[in-house]
């Protein structure tokens, strides 16, 4: 499938087979933003005002007032991902744009409705969309964004099926994180199988976009889609630790707000489940009330997650998932300057700092 096939336009210009393979991968994410931005701005601007100055400050081209702005976009690994395993599949990675730019409004389609259930006021390092124009228009900036995805994937059925696919777990996943908030019982096998669905989902289907792009096999197709799978386990896995660890100045959220809303994510899931005191003194804490902790509390909850070996189980799973894509990258037979692409954007993916 190509952008033109979608109705939206050809690439700006065309990725030559060495762009990917000699690149730095914050050049390949940029890369991938040049191609996808002119038909993300396309899509955005089919939609009825305004939802459509909405969207386009939640992407960072607008101010809260509707004035041009330079905001933070996002990283683009989705899209990215979806031209690398284009070319890493014998395609010109160019070819993959309209099939990545409905990857990345899926994806933030998902990231409004998202903010929006975990009341998280904070992205990208500015207000999030209900938290600057309320609930309602959240929830209509989201439904619109996912509308032109599909749009814009429309000229393949099977782009259509494979992101209907993996929506459908994403849902699933998203519905088990919420549950989770009022459960005590919270297993380590479930809180994998959470980010399976809620973020695994969309990279194993980015993966396999890309892979049907270039009209490779079904058991090639199949490979990079566990590449993007074992690797979006490995996202959420660095997700959540940075989420108790990381540096709100860098990453753009607030770190701690899982801790202080007692959200059970993976760290603090494979902390209370630890043979160790420190699980037993965070589970006491945890457990023992009802409704926000408080800035003394998240510290200690921190602490005790760390000390209870949540942090490092943590981190080496992620690495574990790394060691897995790779190998299920290999089972795709892929050209070598694609793989070296995705290889560099699971080593990102691993070992951001954002």
């Amino acid at each position: 499938m190509t952008a033109g096939a979608t109705g939206h336009g050809s690439p700006t210009r065309a990725w030559d087979t060495g762009d990917l393979a000699t690149a730095p991968v914050r050049e390949v994410l940029g890369r991938a933003r040049e191609l996808t931005d002119p038909v993300l701005r396309k899509a955005v601007a089919r939609l009825p005002e305004p939802v459509r100055s909405m969207a386009g400050y939640h992407f960072g081209w607008l101010d809260a007032a509707g004035n041009p702005a330079k905001g933070d976009p996002g990283k683009g690994v989705r899209g990215a991902l979806v031209l690398a395993s284009a070319q890493a599949m014998g395609a010109p990675a160019g070819h993959a744009v309209g099939a990545a730019a409905g990857v990345e409004l899926v994806h933030n389609f998902s990231l409004v409705h998202d903010d929006l259930m975990d009341r998280d006021r904070i992205r990208r390092g500015r207000p999030t969309v209900w938290a600057l124009y309320g609930d309602a228009q959240a929830v209509l900036t989201g439904d619109a964004l996912l509308v032109v995805a599909m749009e814009v994937l429309s000229g393949s059925p099977r782009a259509v099926q494979e992101l209907c696919d993996a929506l459908l777990a994403l849902v699933g996943g998203q519905a088990a994180d919420l549950a989770f908030e009022t459960r005590d019982d919270v297993t380590l096998y479930e809180s994998l199988e959470m980010a399976a669905g809620k973020t695994a989902a969309l990279l194993a289907g980015a993966c396999a976009l890309g892979a049907h792009t270039a009209g490779v096999a079904p058991e090639r197709v199949s490979a990079l889609r566990r590449f993007g799978h074992h690797l979006g386990v490995a996202f959420q896995l660095v997700d959540d630790v940075l989420g108790i660890w990381g540096d709100s100045e860098v990453s753009g959220k607030a770190v701690g707000a899982d801790i202080r809303l007692r959200k059970k994510s993976l760290p603090l899931v494979a902390a209370l489940g630890a043979s160790h005191p420190a699980a037993r003194r965070l589970a006491e804490l945890y457990h023992g009330g009802t409704g926000p902790l408080d800035d003394s509390q998240v510290r200690e909850a921190t602490r005790l997650v760390e000390e209870a070996g949540g942090r490092t189980w943590a981190e080496e799973e992620a690495e574990r998932r790394r060691t897995k894509a790779h190998d299920a990258l290999a089972a795709a037979r892929p050209e070598p300057e694609g793989a070296r692409a995705l290889a560099s954007l699971a080593e990102l993916i691993v070992h951001r700092t954002h």
